[in-house]
This record gives structure tokens, C-alpha cells and sequence, in this order.
């Protein structure tokens, strides 16, 4: 059951989409122009040269760039329209129209990029049997406070398991919401009726960060409890479920303006979690050093 959504920004970009140039479509126009007015002045000699006509002051020239940004212009409405028939690039309502038709409806407050991903895993679990995209994308409509569900079981087991990472209180999915995604997978008109659903918290380990700190000789102390309160918002903005806590990544996101060096003690080692499987930070100590340069 590790099916995973499709990577839209993946995909090549769309052949219906143009590529706008003002100067192509002036100079499209202008060897258009250049040759009508070449044939009329065989049957009327008297009439100036194209160069002559052409000069940058002369209205033809203001009226060949006129039509050339109104070109333009029409042509970008046309990609835009293109943009919002594809599910990669639909935004607002335009993707509210896309994903009626796959029975997907935006949560209240519900960001673009979920719901996309929610459209994609109804495309997915389209199918005779309970598949996981299916249960994932139920699990996601239940609440704006599931950041992300894997759905999975445990060698031969039927027993399936959801696992929930919440969007808050560190990613650990509390009683109330894991009752409220339970309520929406064991729906009649969801859960198969040969399947067993369990929904869990995807946090299985709280990991604590202990490090040594050297900072800048003008760097003020104070910037250590900066430094622990990024740290700790930048793992619950870049990371989720199967995401492992590695030493280069803790190292990489402590070492902000200020700081010289950091020597991480706690943990020891890289963290591994599974795919469905989620970390959370919990203690955060950060030892002052010194100062070096």
C-alpha cells in the first residue's frame, strides 16, 4: 500500500501552453507587413519604400506594435485558460470546477496544494477494492488538521492501518482527531466491508536535540533561543511522515547567521522512520560555547 501521489511539477510542461515573445510577434507582423506592401507598390511604383514606412516615427510602425502587444496579450489569456483545464496549474475556483468532477469538495480555509492532492488520490482509489488512495484522501477530507495519512499493514495481517500526522501539537494526531478520521474511514458508505480500519497517531518517536554551539565574536547569547525555535518550526514546516531526522539536516538548520560552529551530541546517530511513520522534536538544548572565528 505505498502508493503515492503523482508529481505534477514532474511532468514536462504542456505543448498547448505558448511561449510569449513581444519581439517575435512584431517581427512575424512586420515581415507580414513588409511583404503585402511590397506587392502593392508593383502595381503602385509611387509609393514610398518599406523602409521609408517603417521608420520608427511613422504610424504603420506604431500600429504594427500595437496589434503585436494586443497578440500578445490574447495569446496569454488563451494559456491561461489552458493552465486552468489542468490539474497541475488550476488555482481558486478554476481547480474547485476540476475536482467536482472527481466528488471533491474544498474543506473550509483549504489550500490549493491539498486539495490537489486530495483530487489525485480520488482519481487513484477509484476502484472496486479499498486502495489506499482511497482511504488516504478520506483521511485528508475529514479535517484541515490532518497534514498528511499513510495507510498500510503489518506483514500478513489484514488489520489496515491509517497513520494521521496532524498539523499541529507537533505533528502528534490527539484523540479528537483521530476519532473524527476513524468516524469518516469506517463510514458504510466508505470502508469495504471485509476490512478492518485502524487509525493511529503517526508519531512513534519523540527524538530530542542536544548540541554544542560556538558563535560569532559579536554574536549576542540571546540568539540561542532563536536558533531552537527555527529549528523546531523548520521540522514541522519541511518535514512529515517518513521523513528521517538526519544529523546534516539538524546541523545545516542551526547554522544561521551568527553561529561559527555546531557539534551535535543528541542524537548520535541519523533517526530512520518508516514511510508511515513520522519523528517529532522534543527537547531542545543548545550549550553556549564560546565564541570563535
Amino acid at each position: 500500500m505505498g502508493i503515492t501521489a503523482i508529481d505534477l511539477a514532474a511532468l514536462p510542461p504542456p505543448q498547448a501552453i505558448d511561449e510569449l515573445e513581444f519581439e517575435m510577434l512584431l517581427d512575424a507582423a512586420t515581415q507580414e507587413f513588409t511583404r503585402r506592401w511590397e506587392e502593392l507598390r508593383l502595381a503602385k511604383p509611387e509609393l514610398p519604400s518599406v523602409n521609408t514606412v517603417l521608420l520608427e516615427s511613422e504610424p504603420v510602425t506604431i500600429a504594427l506594435q500595437t496589434g503585436a502587444y494586443r497578440e500578445l496579450l490574447v495569446r496569454q489569456r488563451i494559456n491561461e485558460a489552458v493552465r486552468a483545464s489542468l490539474l497541475a496549474f488550476a488555482k481558486g475556483s478554476d481547480l474547485d470546477h476540476l475536482a467536482a468532477f472527481y466528488d471533491v469538495v474544498r474543506l473550509p480555509g483549504e489550500l490549493d496544494d491539498r486539495l490537489r492532492l486530495r483530487v489525485i488520490l480520488a482519481i487513484q482509489g477509484r476502484s472496486t477494492g479499498g486502495t489506499a488512495p482511497r482511504y488516504r484522501g478520506v483521511a485528508l477530507a475529514a479535517s484541515l488538521r490532518v497534514a498528511d495519512a499513510r495507510v498500510y499493514r503489518v506483514g500478513r495481517d489484514p488489520t489496515i492501518f491509517v497513520a494521521v500526522y496532524a498539523t499541529d501539537n507537533s505533528g502528534v494526531a490527539d484523540a479528537a482527531l483521530l476519532a473524527q478520521v476513524s468516524a469518516a474511514l469506517n463510514d458504510d458508505e466508505v470502508r469495504l466491508i471485509n476490512d478492518t480500519i485502524v487509525v493511529r497517531s503517526a508519531i512513534f518517536n519523540v527524538v530530542d536535540i542536544v548540541a554544542d554551539v560556538w558563535l560569532l565574536p559579536d554574536t549576542p547569547d540571546t540568539v540561542l533561543g532563536t536558533l531552537s525555535a527555527s529549528l523546531r518550526e523548520a521540522w514541522m514546516t519541511e518535514t512529515g511522515l517518513g521523513f528521517d531526522l538526519t544529523l546534516a539536516w539538524a546541523t545545516a538548520r542551526l547554522m544561521r547567521t551568527g553561529v561559527y560552529k555546531v557539534q551535535l551530541l543528541q542524537p548520535g546517530a541519523d533517526v530512520r522512520a518508516e514511510p508511515h511513520e513520522a519523528l517529532a522534536i522534543g527537547q531542545i538544548q543548545l550549550n553556549n560555547r564560546g565564541r570563535d572565528y
